[in-house]
């Protein structure tokens, strides 16, 4: 379970930090739910699956 909630964590953090609106822009809001994604997918992946912070 694990495996699949980094899948979808990384899927939308990487969209959501690489979407640029029609001026070239990145929006706030994408910034921001791309940002709390990675960190969901950091934590998950160094404490679940890599056990370095037990």
């Amino acid at each position: 379970m694990d495996w699949v909630f980094l899948l979808v964590t990384g899927f939308i953090a990487f969209h959501a930090l690489s979407h640029r609106n029609e001026d070239g822009e990145n929006d706030i809001g994408h910034l921001l739910f791309g940002a709390i994604a990675l960190l969901f997918f950091m934590r998950v992946l160094f404490v679940d699956i890599l056990k370095l912070f037990p």
